[in-house]
């Protein structure tokens, strides 16, 4: 169930504990937006690039599940 565009909780949580394999697979699934961020003058600075997926994997690592998730009232 749930959207197929989003990467799934357990790859969130197993790349915030630094799982090689789950890191991967966020900068794979973001790959495409990250290129696209980092194209200048018409073409990609591979610096940019790498400065992206750098600050990715910086903010993965920050990442805590501590607070509660919003949820809709009605």
């Amino acid at each position: 169930m749930g959207n197929p565009n989003l990467l799934s909780y357990e790859t969130i949580v197993r790349a915030t504990s630094g799982e090689p394999e789950a890191v991967d697979e966020v900068l794979r699934h973001y790959s495409k937006c990250i290129r696209i961020a980092a194209i200048e003058n018409g073409h990609i600075d591979r610096d940019t690039e790498d400065s992206i997926k750098s600050r990715l994997v910086a903010a993965l690592f920050k990442f805590r599940f501590d607070e509660q998730p919003y949820r809709k009232t009605e």
